[in-house]
């Protein structure tokens, strides 16, 4: 199957490493103009360099805002409209783990973690509703984790943030599928991204990467983590046309680890 997203416009959060770069290189390489976003210059501009290496001749945007206040989300999205003219498909990508004991989670904490992953999706989804519903085409991904369907000790406040989101994606989808607005939830399970590479480094082991990886992968189902390429690829399918029947959805990414379907 040719999946193609020509024509379309995407606006991906956290898109200048792990997932969301990987998302920006497939749709590029599909034929979509992307604007990816991330508060860091520095990696924003190799991001952008290596999407185009990826996929020559695409139309690239990369944009520098703090998607966790209402000014961020509202600069991010006029500055894609003003590159790249409109925003067909939104990706709601950005967001770190973070997990402690609950008595330890602090407001401030747990404000922030709302702000980046949760506000961020709604502010974003509403300044591109009305131009998607206008067009009467629209794609939203909001990527969430396994942690929302079976929540761990010591979860919060990812696990609760992102179950708040997996209702979003159905209030959403609910609204959107008369507008041909699909909304899809995607969740991470294990998978080789920027933060582990973080946590790799944090470790101090002697270990190499691939080695360090690959224990860890090794008690998982499929006895191996996934990588970012195959995340991708599920995001392509869903904005594409050939995910036009697909609506309201959280689809388990994840190797077959999460216990809950």
């Amino acid at each position: 199957m040719q999946l193609s997203v020509k024509g379309r416009a995407a606006l991906i959060t956290g898109g200048s490493k792990g997932l969301g770069l990987a998302m920006a290189k497939a749709f590029a390489a599909a034929g979509g103009d992307v604007a990816i976003v991330a508060r860091g210059t520095e990696s924003l501009a190799a991001a952008e360099a290596e999407i185009k290496a990826a996929a020559p001749g695409a139309k690239v945007a990369a944009i520098s805002a703090d998607i966790g206040t209402a000014e961020g989300c509202q600069a991010a999205f006029a500055a894609t409209e003003q590159q790249l003219g409109k925003v067909d498909i939104l990706i709601n990508n950005a967001g770190t783990s973070q997990r402690g004991p609950f008595l330890e989670v602090s407001d401030a904490l747990w404000q922030s973690d709302l702000d980046l992953k949760l506000f961020a999706a709604i502010r974003l989804g509403r300044l591109v509703w009305p131009g998607m519903q206008a067009r009467r085409w629209g794609r939203i991904i909001n990527v969430l984790n396994t942690g929302a369907k079976a929540p761990p000790a010591e979860g919060a406040p990812t696990a609760v943030t992102r179950a708040a989101g997996m209702a979003l994606t159905k209030v959403q989808a609910n609204e959107g599928a008369k507008h041909n607005i699909l909304v899809n939830a995607m969740l991470v399970g294990l998978i080789d991204s920027d933060q582990h590479r973080r946590r790799h480094a944090a470790s101090k082991t002697n270990e190499s990467y691939e080695e360090w990886l690959g224990k860890l992968g090794a008690a998982l189902p499929m006895g191996r983590y996934g990588k970012p390429e195959e995340f991708a690829a599920m995001a392509l399918f869903l904005c594409s046309e050939g995910g036009g029947y697909i609506a309201g959805t959280a689809i388990n990414v994840d190797g077959g680890r999460s216990p809950v379907v």
